[in-house]
């Protein structure tokens, strides 16, 4: 349970960071927003990310892994499309802002997760 809220606190700091860096990338609303969108992107990269990448192989394969980029980017205007829908308050102005809040995201949680190695390997 612990890893689960250190993921996404993660996930929640790293889209939040996306915001504040990307003009693009607009949210109005307060913290608990910003939990929910987390919790949003956690479940779609659990749940439809696998599949993508699975239906995306040959691409990811010629691509030598850029491919996930565009993946990564789908993932997030889905997120916000989501959001849009539960009233959440976040908005992606294209899919150039998607790409650019997309790597902003997965360099946050790398660096994050490289901070907080010991805390996830635990149990």
């Amino acid at each position: 349970m612990t890893r689960f809220i250190i993921r996404w606190a993660i996930n929640a700091i790293a889209l939040y960071v996306a915001v504040l860096i990307v003009p693009g990338i607009q949210f109005r609303g307060d913290w608990t927003g910003v939990l929910w969108l987390a919790l949003i992107s956690g479940l779609l990269n659990a749940l439809v990310r696998p599949i993508l990448k699975f239906l995306t192989c040959p691409l990811i394969l010629l691509t030598l892994g850029l491919f996930t980029i565009v993946i990564n980017t789908a993932l997030l205007l889905l997120t916000t499309r989501i959001g849009q829908a539960l009233s959440i308050g976040i908005s992606v102005d294209g899919f150039w802002s998607a790409l650019l809040g997309s790597l902003v995201i997965s360099i946050v949680s790398v660096i994050m997760s490289l901070f907080l190695r010991d805390e996830l390997k635990k149990k």
